[in-house]
């Protein structure tokens, strides 16, 4: 426990308040604050299918600045794993999700984040921070510039794809699970524009179906996180941050049938927008 308040960067306050109140209470309330930070991630990464990931890892980097970038994404992509599993069960239910395309774009996804797992044990720490602020900066602007349009919850069409746009979303599945599993994102802040914007999905079949595929690609992701190890110094934080999320996919998926596609396409590019300045702002602000 003391190691992981040491990581946070305040270790000196955070030691002499569990010395005060005793280890116990101190260890209760932290991994109380988790699983409410999981409620929130979860419930918003579900309302946008995005899993979830684009908050939470960011989050983690600005509290624990001397863990490993593999250690940031191993937790942030198990928790985005449950997010996403939780959400998809959710969205089946309401009937929609595109099992066609979803099960052809994950078979594309699952090779790239295993690819992506094994890729992030090679990134520095500062360069990781540097890469994922122009990654968020990047998907923000992707989001404004493919943002669909109006569409509510009713809008749930059929979707048929030919064989170009088949490939095309074959190919951003696989870059898609690489970047996902490489920065513990999840994937769905590229999924979601791209399967509404570009492969012209309606915006709620695409937040569905974006988050059916995050399930595939972050549970591969995960396991190859897990076979390396990265788990070891991050597991109780995991487990804390999963029990918030599985609650709050179910409630981001219910709050979804009111809230219209558009809105729900900004609000997910200025969080990214936001999450991407603080962090370009920091790298260089400490160099």
């Amino acid at each position: 426990m003391g190691r992981e308040l040491h990581r946070a960067g305040r270790p000196d306050t955070r030691r002499a308040r569990c010395r005060t109140r005793g280890r116990g209470t101190c260890s209760m309330l932290l991994y109380l604050l988790l699983i409410l930070g999981g409620v929130v991630v979860g419930t918003f990464g579900t309302l946008i299918g995005a899993g979830g990931g684009f908050i939470l890892a960011p989050v983690l980097l600005l509290l624990y600045p001397h863990d490993t970038p593999q250690t940031i994404t191993s937790i942030s992509l198990a928790v985005t794993f449950a997010n996403a599993f939780s959400g998809s069960v959710a969205y089946g239910r309401m009937k929609r999700i595109n099992y066609k395309y979803g099960l052809m774009f994950s078979g594309a996804a699952v090779p790239g984040a295993v690819l992506g797992a094994i890729a992030v044990r090679y990134v520095p720490r500062r360069e990781f921070d540097l890469v994922f602020a122009i990654v968020m900066i990047a998907a923000a602007v992707l989001v404004f510039v493919k943002a669909p349009a109006e569409s509510d919850a009713s809008e749930l069409r059929p979707v048929s794809l030919s064989r170009a746009r088949v490939a095309q979303g074959i190919l951003i599945s696989v870059a898609v699970g690489f970047l996902s599993s490489l920065l513990g994102i999840g994937g769905g802040i590229i999924h979601v524009p791209a399967l509404a914007g570009i492969l012209g999905f309606p915006v709620h079949v695409a937040t569905a179906t974006s988050h059916f595929i995050l399930a595939f690609s972050a549970g591969a992701g995960t396991v190859a996180h897990v076979a390396s190890g990265a788990f070891q110094h991050g597991i109780r934080r995991t487990i804390a941050l999963a029990v918030g999320v599985l609650i709050g996919a179910q409630i981001g998926a219910r709050m979804s049938t009111h809230v219209k596609g558009r809105l729900i396409i900004r609000a997910l590019a200025v969080g990214l927008a936001l999450v991407g300045v603080r962090l370009m702002f920091l790298f260089f602000t400490e160099a």
